[in-house]
């Protein structure tokens, strides 16, 4: 694929398609292809944490800097695949999978309280304190039949998420 400057090609197209399970119709991914050249301002091939933070959605998002750890340097097939959970095409485990490793910041395979506790301040600012945080999440934990103690894995996420009907679909404007 290049430089971020380059056109695609009809292979590349169906190299990302492939890469990205065909979540994405070629033309989305040509428009995918636009945006993230743009975003590229350097024309170096990838996106780095800067330019993600140039979005003004993204910034507002209140996990932006645990997203941002994900994403950062990217190149363009990457950056779709890394898009794909968001399709409305995507399974819920797919979805699942990347919340999961939202809340899984030192990418061990397990989440802890602390870890959930840490995105739950990240969503709830200063709304709550951390006593309240704290008794929440034990609750919650407790009433889907974990304890303070345990480390939840990506099948716990899926068992507790994957009844919930995950939404997080985002479509792409087709120019």
């Amino acid at each position: 694929m290049g430089t971020a400057s380059s056109m695609l090609t009809q292979y590349d197209i169906e190299e990302v398609q492939q890469h990205c399970n065909h979540l994405f119709s070629q033309q989305e991914i040509v428009c995918l292809y636009q945006r993230f050249c743009q975003l590229d301002r350097n024309a170096k091939g990838f996106i780095s944490s800067d330019e993600f933070l140039s979005i003004p959605e993204f910034v507002m998002n209140p996990i932006s800097q645990r997203l941002v750890k994900m994403v950062d340097g990217l190149n363009f097939k990457d950056f779709v695949a890394f898009l794909s959970a968001f399709s409305t095409k995507a399974s819920a485990h797919q979805k699942i999978e990347l919340i999961f490793k939202v809340y899984d910041s030192d990418h061990n395979g397990k989440v802890s309280f602390k870890d959930i506790l840490e995105v739950l301040k990240d969503l709830s600012g200063s709304f709550m304190s951390d006593e309240q945080r704290e008794e929440v999440l034990s609750q919650v934990l407790k009433e889907a039949g974990y304890s303070k103690d345990c480390y939840l894995t990506l099948d716990d996420f899926n068992k507790v998420l994957g009844q919930s009907g995950v939404k997080m679909d985002v479509e792409v404007p087709i120019d």
